[in-house]
């Protein structure tokens, strides 16, 4: 009983001091995911600059009409007031050929431009990833049709096709947004797709299958978690591109119809005011959409290293 007791005593002995460096280590101690993903991105100054830039646009387009209303929808009101006018302190960016407030046009054109960017960018990734996950992960014949609609598609020149859809149809804010983000889709479904066609034959979804699971349950529960990497980051740069066609659609004269405006009709408007001089009237808005633009690619790329595995700590 006593050499029992003295064994015990000296294991006890022998354990404590690897008990008491395994409290002590804190280097060991595990991270949240969220917070390396988040340490990741607060470590990307372009990252932060861009989402604070954003942040302040966006904030300012909505809000800064609201405590400092200008007219920008009735042009009889402006008839008497100076158009084409410098910028001076009752109008810090001047008017323009209309007699608008330019800087208050800005902002009511970034509302329309900003909220039919954000929810066309919504539909491009909603429907491509649905349609990519689809056709990658029930490959075979399904895929093989699926992809060759995919390419039709994208043999179209895009800017024609919208340009075609819209001189049929109207151009009301509503249609504007079906019509980019329901055409705009095409080439996110096939990076969502190359996604889907790697994850089904990694060895947990082979396993899923063997067990039984069926094939919506293996995409929810395995594809789709898994491709929420390029899904972020193809939604960011979706957002960025319904801008820029919206844009281009308003630089060609069928952007939103008036009176509500957005920021390619007012770019287009200001080339033709610039060779008199009237800078006032494109250099500011180009600055800013530019920015805009620059500003959620570079928060997509921030969102692309968040998920990238390799940068996550083990």
């Amino acid at each position: 009983m006593t050499d029992l007791t003295e064994r015990e005593r000296e294991r006890v002995a022998l354990l404590e001091p690897a008990d008491s460096a395994i409290s002590l280590n804190t280097d060991d101690e595990i991270v949240p995911m969220w917070k390396q993903r988040l340490r990741i991105f607060v470590h990307n100054k372009l990252a932060i600059a861009s989402v604070l830039f954003l942040l302040i646009t966006v904030g300012s387009c909505f809000l800064v009409p609201l405590f400092h209303p200008t007219n920008q929808t009735n042009q009889a009101l402006t008839f008497g007031l100076p158009w084409n006018q410098a910028p001076s302190w009752h109008h810090w960016l001047g008017t323009d050929s209309s007699g608008f407030d330019e800087l208050g046009r800005i902002f009511f054109g970034g509302e329309y431009s900003l909220t039919l960017g954000f929810f066309a960018g919504f539909i491009t990734i909603v429907v491509g990833t649905t349609y990519g996950m689809i056709s990658g992960f029930a490959g075979g014949v399904t895929d093989t049709i699926m992809m060759r609609i995919i390419d039709a598609f994208l043999s179209i020149p895009y800017i024609f096709l919208l340009i075609t859809l819209i001189s049929i149809f109207n151009r009301s804010t509503v249609f504007l947004i079906c019509i980019i983000g329901f055409t705009l889709w095409w080439g996110n479904a096939r990076i969502i797709r190359g996604d889907a066609l790697l994850i089904r034959n990694l060895e947990y979804s082979q396993a899923a299958t063997a067990m039984g699971a069926r094939k919506w349950h293996i995409i929810r529960r395995h594809v789709f978690p898994n491709s929420i990497s390029n899904i972020v980051t193809v939604a960011t740069f979706s957002i960025a591109d319904a801008i820029l066609f919206l844009s281009a659609l308003g630089f060609l004269g069928l952007g939103i119809q008036a009176p509500p405006t957005d920021w390619g009709t007012m770019l287009q408007a200001g080339t033709s005011q610039i060779q008199n001089g009237f800078w006032w009237e494109i250099y500011p808005l180009a600055l800013i959409f530019i920015l805009v633009v620059v500003s959620i690619n570079y928060i997509g790329d921030a969102l692309r290293d968040c998920f990238e595995v390799r940068l996550l700590e083990r």
